[in-house]
């Protein structure tokens, strides 16, 4: 698996927050309060993303963005999961026709 450098980074200070102190981390905080809050806090984001998106300014919809991608991570670490596994599926899907792709998904 190959790995991105600041993904990477990031990726391995979200696995080791797993058993930290949730009154000294915002990852384990988030971690100990179990997969729904995980899961919420992803939905958070995406709904400022869409909003972002709609103010039309640039910087606030990649400060935006980037909250998403981060609670994403958390998601994907929550799970035992890295995100070059996402980056991999992404280089698997790179030249096929999006409609294809989504066509050949099982309901």
């Amino acid at each position: 698996m190959e790995r991105i450098p600041i993904i990477s980074e990031i990726a391995d200070v979200i696995d080791s927050r797993k058993d930290a102190d949730p009154h000294t981390s915002y990852v384990a905080k988030l971690f100990s309060k179990g997969p729904d809050a995980v899961l919420k806090k992803v939905g958070e984001e995406a709904t400022e993303v869409v909003m972002a998106g709609k103010d039309n300014d640039p910087d606030h919809l990649i400060y935006e963005v980037a909250d998403l991608w981060f609670h994403s991570m958390v998601a994907l670490s929550q799970a035992g999961l890295r995100p070059e596994q996402v980056l991999m599926e992404l280089q698997r899907r790179e030249g096929t026709s999006g409609l294809v792709e989504k066509a050949s998904r099982k309901d």
